[in-house]
């Protein structure tokens, strides 16, 4: 009965470990996301002046 408690508790803690894993990954891929949206926004700015400068 003792041995069963200890193994869910191993269980669970392996559980544990994924789901914060899964949190972490889940910040990189956020953080990827908001690179990926600052390196657009630049582009979009460059173009912008590309643009404003061409028509001078």
């Amino acid at each position: 009965m003792q041995g069963d408690a200890l193994a869910l508790s191993a269980d669970a803690l392996v559980l544990s470990a994924d789901a914060l894993a899964l949190s972490a990954d889940a910040l990189v891929l956020s953080g990827d996301a908001l690179v990926l949206q600052g390196i657009a926004k630049f582009n979009s700015l460059r173009i912008n002046e590309m643009l404003y400068l061409a028509q001078l």
